[in-house]
């Protein structure tokens, strides 16, 4: 925080420095939060004292968990920080956006680390006061205006859904050290008012992660600076998934809420999914496809898949940082190939058999792992997960199964198939192997646990064929209409405007 000082100085201290200074201090948290890692390994988990009143002070937790997250915020923010200083470099208010990004990177480092529930609740309300800044480094965009005011809607109710949750949990267990109240629930000491709290921690965690409807504000970032859609994947649009993640043994008290979960996300997931295919402009597709893998973080989180999810966040906002930050040089990339080369378009029989091969890779390497690790490790959940996992491989055997792809793209594909599925295994055990004792096992499912795990796998297989097959009747007559549905989000963004009066903004230019 101290760094945002200097920045905000403006004119009157050196850009230059200013973006130096900033990224000095990104890599010093980065190097604590390395430091921090080794004091886990050496020392065990542990709460710092409470600097405050008992119940109503700060703390730091120090676990896997919030290493992990703190080595990656830390890390995401030295790397747009660095990318910011050459991509501002020349304007006016470089200093200022400079200090907004560093104060949002410190309250989502506070966020991660939090060991009391008042802490957490302060740096929770802190990300998204800051980051309403950076939404409005152009005020004079009517866009910009609109997108601010829908997240500053939807994060104020996160944040009294949170407040809420956190005032009943200090009630039930008598404290706010969240260590303790996490003990407490991995014990199965459900309170009369648990579900209120699982269901208020997963309100907050659906609002902070812009679930449908209320994801709209996420794709019209594109009126602020890329930095700041990088940005967004340092710990910000993922702390959803961090609160359920870090409250796991509470949400496991709750079952009716993790099924609820797993219905928003899922759908959230194959919504943005398939509203991504529509978009033309890189940016816009990517924040589509933000939203999608927010749903499917929310999915894992339903499914009790803690450790996978966490697994999940990391995975994505690396590369989704990177692919934001590198967007621009992707369009001129795809621009200078001036003269593609021919398409394999799968038939409706190659996608069959593209499908087929793809869960038979799968189910042997499922069972090599399974002699390796033990049958009883892997959850119907995770296995379940795989299966959906495995559907995005299918798509590209399909095209090495085309009539015109040539055998190299055929051995190609087989190959990243192989490759996914030993990935996806190995990923998983080193995930279940790092938490275990950080994060609760997930448990065997039931009745209505089961019959999620059913849909979701049927679903997820049916838009993964229509996306196999997308060449096909993308453009014919009847998918016309569709299209264009799609491609306006069904217009739940256009019902979140009439409803704030979003379309009475006015420039002040």
């Amino acid at each position: 925080m101290a760094a945002s000082i200097f920045a905000f100085r403006g004119p009157s201290f050196r850009p230059t420095a200013t973006v130096k200074l900033a990224e000095t201090a990104a890599l010093a948290a980065f190097a604590v939060s390395a430091l921090v890692g080794v004091l886990l390994l050496v020392n065990g988990a542990a709460t710092s004292p409470t600097l405050g009143i008992s119940s109503f002070g700060l703390g730091t937790r120090v676990d896997a968990l919030s290493v992990i997250m703190m080595l990656l915020v830390s890390f995401v923010g030295w790397v747009v920080l660095r990318f910011s200083g050459t991509y501002l470099d020349g304007e006016a208010k470089q200093g200022p956006f400079t200090g907004w990004m560093l104060l949002t990177l410190a309250s989502v480092l506070l966020l991660v680390q939090s060991g009391t529930l008042v802490q957490l609740v302060i740096a929770w309300i802190g990300t998204s006061l800051f980051l309403h800044q950076l939404l409005l480094f152009y005020p004079e965009r009517v866009e910009a205006q609109r997108a601010a005011k829908k997240k500053w809607i939807v994060s104020r109710a996160g944040d009294v859904a949170l407040l809420a949750a956190a005032l009943i949990l200090m009630v039930s267990y008598g404290t706010g050290d969240i260590a303790s109240i996490l003990a407490e629930a991995s014990d199965g000491q459900a309170t009369a008012s648990t579900l209120w709290v699982a269901g208020l921690l997963a309100l907050a965690a659906l609002l902070k992660s812009a679930q449908f409807p209320t994801h709209g504000w996420l794709t019209e970032v594109m009126e602020t600076p890329t930095p700041v859609s990088a940005l967004l994947h340092a710990g910000v649009i993922n702390a959803g998934g961090f609160l359920l993640i870090r409250f796991a043994d509470v949400m496991l008290l709750a079952p009716g809420v993790l099924a609820v979960l797993v219905m928003i996300g899922g759908f959230t997931a194959l919504f943005g999914g398939l509203v991504m295919l529509t978009q033309s402009a890189v940016k816009t597709s990517l924040a589509w496809s933000t939203v999608a893998q927010m749903g499917f973080m929310i999915l894992q989180c339903g499914l009790a898949l803690f450790p996978l999810a966490l697994l999940h966040i990391v995975a994505h906002s690396l590369y989704k940082a990177h692919a934001f930050l590198a967007s621009g040089g992707t369009v001129d990339l795809v621009a200078s190939i001036r003269r593609p080369g021919p398409v394999a378009v799968p038939s409706p029989s190659a996608v069959g058999k593209a499908f087929l091969i793809a869960l038979a890779i799968y189910a042997v390497v499922a069972t090599l792992f399974a002699f390796i690790v033990g049958f009883d490790s892997k959850s119907p959940q995770a296995l379940a997960l795989g299966a959906i996992l495995i559907f995005g491989v299918a798509y590209l055997l399909a095209q090495g199964l085309a009539d015109k792809a040539p055998w190299v793209l055929t051995l190609r594909t087989s190959q990243y198939a192989l490759a996914t599925a030993l990935a996806y295994f190995a990923l998983q055990t080193g995930a279940d192997w790092i938490m275990a004792g950080t994060l609760p096992a997930t448990p065997a499912p039931g009745p209505l646990e089961w019959a999620l795990i059913v849909l979701s796998i049927v679903s997820f297989g049916v838009v993964a064929v229509a996306q196999a097959l997308f060449p096909l009747w993308a453009y014919h007559p009847a998918a016309a209409g569709l299209r264009v549905h799609l491609a306006n989000g069904l217009y739940a963004n256009a019902v979140f405007d009439r409803l704030i009066k979003g379309h009475t903004l006015k420039s002040s230019s």
